[in-house]
């Protein structure tokens, strides 16, 4: 594993999101001096929080799983996942609505959620659920020590007995094909294969192995914490300063300075020159690259993943028969992905993602009302450049409000106190790369040891964590993230 150069003493962290967070955790816990310097005012980064009018909003996430990985840091440095967050396991996970009318409930329970899928699809689904969730299981088990958590430098690195298993079990075949073998009715391969969006690819493109994020949402268990998903960085950073990281909110970086081919320090917006012998940078990796380093002769040219539309509704009306994590597939399916990743369109015919955080937690808003965080899958700004700043931004959302009352939210639209709408153009200008809150797709060239790595290739004490990098996408993959840029300055090995 390659590491970083000379003195590790003294490390600067830019960005307080959940993988500097991670970071700055396991490198206190390896005795190193961390200051953390965040441009906002609170931890969190992509997993903020809004407070308007008495609604509380997560800004990011608003699904959790594989809270072990929040753990892990905490224990870096003695601490208990317990002691800072209370998470409620989400009962059903999710539910599923399909536009025959018929809704499923994803059940974390293996053996309850094959009655689910028996009651909807009849046995023989429940059946290639039950082999399905053996498949998802030993993948995640091959896949989480021997290629996820490890920080890879070449693809050699890959060759090892499991790799040769995973192709025995046919994971680099494609998603939904793989999918298919274990489910005939459409309304479970959708509910199984969906995820592939989250790694910026349909299910039709994306490599089997990503069947691991679709175990991780559906078997594993989804979980919300008190608080709300901002609750998450908020521990971790309590717990770092309780160890002696040092942050500085409120402070922008405005670029590395090197000298002879080495990181000294930052600077920042209001000219304090910050001296470290290590740099780590969590802002979006290509974003880190144009704003913050050194420019260089070649930049690597990467595809994107797509975005999204994002509504953050408070309301007055209640809605009982929907679950806290709502699904609501669309007609169309692959028509879908191939408008949003390939044509760089509006999806004609939306799945959508409703959140209803007051379903389990009734403080995200005041008394009697009701908090909704809405999210519609969009090109990125480089697929589909579209102007988001001349009205469209107003116009899709009230498509959005329609499709939604079509589906069964009567009075939505007549129900809003409170409305906030993110778009593409909004992530840009967070300095998320292509206008997209999930970096780099995950294609065959940008997994692994093909994807932008954390160490820089010519300073040698710069090192990335985040989505951006190794190993991706999503909350439990940039908590991986954060241990593995501090492995490349401390030398561990995992």
């Amino acid at each position: 594993m390659r590491t970083v150069s000379g003195p590790t003493d003294r490390v600067i962290v830019v960005g307080a999101g959940l993988a500097g967070l991670a970071t700055a955790l396991h490198l206190a816990a390896a005795g190193r001096q961390v200051t953390v310097v965040e441009r906002e005012l609170v931890p969190g980064g992509r997993a903020g929080r809004l407070a308007v009018g008495g609604y509380e909003f997560d800004t990011g996430p608003t699904v959790l799983t594989m809270p072990e990985l929040i753990a892990e840091p905490l224990a870096a440095v003695g601490e208990n996942l317990s002691d800072w967050l209370e998470l409620t396991p989400l009962h059903p996970a999710y539910r599923a609505y399909y536009p025959d009318g018929s809704t499923l409930d994803v059940k974390t329970d293996t053996t309850r959620m094959a009655a689910e899928i028996a009651r909807v699809c009849g046995p023989r689904e429940a059946d290639g659920y039950l082999r399905f969730v053996d498949f998802a299981r030993r993948l995640w088990q091959l896949e989480r020590h021997h290629f996820i958590d490890r920080n890879l430098d070449t693809p050699v690195d890959l060759v090892n007995l499991n790799l040769l298993r995973l192709l025995g079990m046919g994971a680099f075949r494609r998603l939904q094909p793989k999918i298919n073998e274990y489910f005939r009715d459409p309304r479970t391969q959708r509910i199984f294969s969906f995820q592939a969006m989250y790694a910026g690819l349909a299910p039709h493109d994306a490599l089997a192995v990503y069947a691991v994020i679709a175990y991780l949402d559906s078997v594993a268990g989804v979980y919300y914490p008190a608080g709300g998903m901002h609750a998450v960085p908020k521990a971790l950073a309590g717990a770092a300063e309780k160890h002696g990281v040092v942050f500085r909110y409120d402070t922008t970086v405005e670029r590395v300075t090197t000298a002879h081919g080495r990181a000294t320090g930052v600077v920042t917006a209001g000219g304090e020159h910050l001296a470290a012998d290590v740099v780590v940078l969590n802002p979006d990796l290509p974003i880190a690259y144009r704003d913050l380093l050194p420019a260089r002769r070649r930049t690597r040219r990467l595809s994107y993943s797509p975005s999204c539309v994002v509504l953050h509704i408070g309301s007055r009306q209640a809605y009982s028969k929907i679950a806290h994590h709502n699904i609501h597939f669309g007609t169309a399916w692959r028509g879908t992905f191939d408008e949003v990743i390939r044509k760089g369109l509006l999806m004609s015919d939306p799945s959508l993602l409703v959140t209803n955080p007051t379903h389990t937690d009734p403080s995200a808003a005041p008394e009697g009302r009701q908090a909704y965080y809405v999210l519609a899958p969009t090109p990125n700004l480089e697929a589909g450049p579209m102007n988001w700043r001349g009205g469209l931004d107003r116009r899709y959302a009230d498509e959005i409000m329609r499709v939604l009352e079509r589906r069964g939210y009567i009075g939505f639209r007549d129900g809003v106190e409170v409305e906030r709408i993110i778009t593409p153009a909004d992530w840009a200008d967070e300095g998320m790369a292509a206008g997209t809150p999930f970096a780099a797709s995950h294609t065959f060239r940008q997994t692994g040891p093909f994807r932008p790595g954390n160490l820089h290739p010519t300073l040698p004490n710069v090192v990335f964590t985040g989505s951006g990098t190794q190993p991706g996408v999503g909350v439990p993959m940039v908590l991986i993230s954060g241990k593995l840029a501090a492995q490349r300055i401390t030398k561990a090995v995992s």
